[in-house]
């Protein structure tokens, strides 16, 4: 008898976990796999001319997803030789909530803080989406202290355009990540959630209501965005080159 269930708790496929929010069990069929055959190439068309114009070996040693909520933009970033370099960045199409870390199931907001990635979902509503592990360590821990329950979870960034919750970037986008944290390996890569852009925009104190280790959080995540930096030098040597530089835009 087919199940029409819309959850499925847990797969596994290629040695991954593969999270929640998928079809209907009827229509679940693709595995990580499946994807990376499918969308590798289109992947590897897309990103690799913005690799070789970083100067960042492929496949990349590491990676990191910068999120910044207030310009609603993507950093992807590449470990090379000279440290951490810009790869691309990916617009979020869909976004709930404003500034502000999640505190509970049901408030709409998108967790803020440091993150990974625990599964990938191939048969995801939103088309591709990968996990994050939303509430982690650090989230749990406040919740403890502040006494607090129900934090919700299954947070994602996928395909499409629409969230609740979680990011959307859009199908392209999300082919492109899927596919490359798949080769380069969940162990290999961070995730970095921020409600403002503190390289270009100065910290400022928690908004009223929010817990006092609010403003702990953001001075970490302002902390390490010191290694994601554009340098003037890299500026000057993009506008040199900017020539070369590949066309590529979702």
């Amino acid at each position: 008898m087919k199940s029409l269930f819309s959850i499925l708790l847990l797969l596994v496929a290629r040695g991954h976990a593969v999270a929640a929010e998928v079809l209907p069990a009827a229509d679940v069929g693709r595995t990580v796999d499946d994807v990376v055959a499918l969308y590798q190439a289109k992947m590897e068309a897309r990103l690799l001319p913005w690799f070789r114009f970083a100067g960042v070996d492929w496949p990349p040693r590491a990676i990191t997803l910068l999120a910044l909520k207030d310009s609603r933009r993507l950093e992807l970033w590449a470990l090379s030789r000279q440290g951490w370099r810009p790869i691309f960045d990916y617009r979020i199409k869909g976004i709930s909530g404003g500034p502000g870390p999640k505190l509970r199931e049901g408030d709409r907001q998108v967790p803020e803080g440091f993150y990974r990635i625990v599964g990938f979902n191939p048969n995801s509503r939103y088309h591709l989406s990968i996990k994050i592990d939303y509430p982690n360590r650090f989230d749990r821990a406040q919740a403890r202290r502040e006494r607090r329950t129900g934090l919700g979870g299954e947070i994602f960034i996928h395909g499409k355009a629409v969230s609740q919750g979680c990011l959307a970037i859009g199908d392209k986008a999300i082919e492109d990540l899927f596919v490359l944290i798949a080769l380069v390996g969940v162990e290999r890569v961070s995730v970095i959630i921020s409600p403002r852009d503190y390289r270009i925009r100065p910290w400022i104190p928690a908004g009223p209501g929010e817990p006092p280790w609010v403003d702990d959080l953001n001075r970490q995540i302002a902390a390490a965005m010191v290694l994601y930096q554009r340098t003037e030098d890299r500026s000057q040597e993009a506008e040199v080159r900017i020539k070369d530089r590949p066309q590529h835009r979702d």
